[in-house]
């Protein structure tokens, strides 16, 4: 808890400082940065067992799900979604080391099509997802990449005030 409550801290302060208005998206990234603090959210395992590590991964996971004879569009769009996160956090907090191994844009343009892939299927469903109200998702893939700085920014500025917490991994 302690953890959760440092990351709405932070979010919320950067987005303060940003002039970012969208109390949904502070509290889903605080959210995701809490349930990211653990690796096997992080790196979750696929259908196969094997643990999801990259975005190439995530993406032939989805594709595997259509050879599953008992298919469940519900699946695909955890996935889609984990992808999104995942681009996303990768962005946001470890900007650098995407910067070394892959190309910025390969993210960006992955993240905005998994969060759109999910907004599309949110809007459709009779059960919608109302995580942080409204048409999260979409805000999320239209801004994909001014939320992936305000957590670069939140990380940069607002992370050095870290309690020491256990590690967590």
């Amino acid at each position: 808890m302690e953890l959760r409550r440092f990351f709405d801290g932070a979010l919320r302060a950067s987005f303060r400082d940003l002039a970012l208005h969208d109390e949904g998206v502070a509290t889903y990234l605080a959210d995701l940065l809490t349930r990211f603090a653990r690796t096997e959210q992080l790196f979750p395992r696929g259908i196969t067992g094997q643990r999801l590590e990259c975005v190439v991964d995530l993406l032939l996971e989805a594709q595997a799900l259509w050879q599953d004879p008992s298919f469940v569009p519900e699946r695909e769009v955890t996935v889609r979604r984990h992808i999104g996160d995942y681009t996303l956090f990768m962005l946001g907090v470890f900007r650098e080391r995407v910067e070394q191994l892959a190309s910025t844009g390969y993210y960006v343009t992955q993240g905005q099509r998994a969060y759109r892939f999910v907004s599309e299927h949110d809007r459709a469903s009779a059960r919608p997802i109302r995580a942080a109200g409204g048409p999260l998702f979409g805000r999320l893939a239209d801004r994909f990449e001014g939320y992936a700085r305000a957590l670069d920014y939140a990380r940069r500025v607002h992370f050095r005030t870290a309690p020491t917490l256990p590690f967590f991994a």
